[in-house]
């Protein structure tokens, strides 16, 4: 996942695409389980993987979805926190996250950044 950028560069190199055509959906501490949120463009805000993608595209911009997987528990290590299993709970609401971050990608795409930001940043 931090190592990204190079990947994505060749994807859209063969399918002749560009950075307007690229949708990044990832997952974020800084928002909380289950949370959506969709940028048009910004900073890697963090994210090794999305910096990766940044720096092989030479900073170009790109859609983003952020669905949250929470902050670490006090004292745990970020890095082994991403990489653990969802709890008994997260696991129940799962099923339900997906289909809302595939719903946002939908929207993005057929509606456009402004009318998708509008709908499902705001939501809980």
């Amino acid at each position: 996942m931090n190592h990204s950028g190079e990947p994505v560069k060749g994807l859209l190199r063969k399918f002749r695409a560009t950075a307007d055509d690229l949708v990044v959906i990832y997952d974020d501490l800084d928002l909380p389980f289950g949370r959506i949120r969709i940028r048009a463009k910004g900073s890697a805000g963090g994210h090794r993987g999305v910096l990766s993608i940044m720096e092989s595209l030479g900073g170009a911009q790109f859609s983003r979805i952020r669905v949250g997987i929470g902050r670490p528990p006090e004292g745990a290590d970020a890095v082994d926190y991403v990489l653990e299993p969802f709890t008994a709970e997260e696991s129940a609401e799962l099923g339900t996250v997906l289909a809302r971050a595939a719903e946002a990608t939908m929207s993005l795409l057929r509606d456009g950044s402004q009318l998708a930001m509008e709908k499902f940043n705001r939501a809980s």
